[in-house]
């Protein structure tokens, strides 16, 4: 099997050299993508032996994760490590981290920092909170358990990248999860220790707030495009039952007083109510309908795939 890590960079010229160096004893090749980097980034990743993408301007490590996927590929990997340049997480795992991959049993393997206790390190409240938020989210919708989804330490076997599609630029990891169980892509979690920041500051979280919002617009959108018939289906139900509640109350005060007044305007306004929750009853049924024909789309994309990285 040949395997490659894929790490996204974005200046990142005073850890990258040893994050390479690291890497090499357990790789047979690194692509480094160097995401719009103002540094020395790039050349450093390719003095030290590692094949560089470059990407005119800052697109996102999403986009980068992207790009990195497409030229293992073409070079012909059997399993992909993608881990950030930041240095944070430790080559020493690797072997730990592919191994359900080669054993036949995942598709995928995510680090989590939360696994095990022993092995949890320190965040600030803010982070952890968010960290918690989306884990659940995504423990949610894809029904599996997870501890940490936003994990960039992970293992991808050739089967997994082949099915992959995904569209957000910002970040990845909670739509690859999104992406792959939806397509009964096996999912393993394996405990990774991560260690303190040599130098510099998140590239991705610099802003928890703003991580958060463009975050969760990922998720909806994922979820919106895999489970067209919940999402909308969920939208109409709670418009539905907001006019029947509104209905029943004027119903129990016509029956108590023997008038609709002074409650009669909520007639009208679970009318309103019940009209759009129908109307999405039939966008739900409309979006289902063209998710079916997406699904069609995506295998004829994974053969096509499938076909020219033979």
């Amino acid at each position: 099997m040949k395997l490659i890590a894929v790490i996204p960079a974005f200046n990142e010229e005073s850890n990258i050299k040893r994050v390479i160096a690291e890497t090499k004893r357990y790789v047979d090749d690194i692509i480094v993508i160097d995401d719009g980097s103002s540094d020395r980034t790039s050349a450093i990743s390719s003095e030290a032996g590692a094949v560089v993408v470059n990407h005119p301007q800052n697109m996102g490590v999403g986009s980068a994760f992207a790009t990195g996927v497409s030229r293992a590929l073409e070079i012909g990997a059997d399993i992909v490590v993608t881990l950030d340049a930041d240095g944070q997480f430790q080559s020493t795992d690797i072997p730990k981290i592919i191994e359900p991959i080669i054993e036949g049993r995942a598709d995928l393997v995510t680090g989590s920092r939360f696994l095990d206790r022993d092995l949890t390190p320190e965040m600030i409240g803010s982070k952890r909170f968010g960290n918690r938020l989306f884990t659940w989210m995504v423990s949610q919708l894809t029904g599996q358990e997870f501890t940490d989804t936003q994990c960039g330490f992970r293992a991808y076997s050739k089967e997994a990248l082949l099915r992959l599609t995904i569209f957000g630029r910002f970040t990845y990891t909670q739509e690859v999860l999104l992406d792959l169980i939806d397509k009964n892509m096996r999912v393993v979690e394996v405990p990774v220790k991560v260690l303190p920041r040599q130098s510099g500051k998140s590239k991705v979280v610099r802003n928890p707030v703003n991580y958060g919002i463009r975050a969760l617009k990922i998720i909806i959108q994922a979820e919106r495009d895999h489970h067209p018939l919940r999402f909308f289906g969920a939208i109409s139900l709670l418009f539905i039952m907001s006019a029947v509640l509104m209905f029943a109350i004027v119903l129990a005060n016509w029956l108590t007083t023997g008038m609709t007044s002074p409650l009669t305007s909520l007639i009208s306004i679970g009318g309103t109510l019940l009209l759009v929750g129908v109307v999405f009853v039939i966008l739900a049924l409309v979006a289902d309908m063209q998710g079916r024909s997406r699904r069609v789309q995506e295998e004829t994309l994974y053969l096509l795939k499938r076909q020219r990285y033979s």
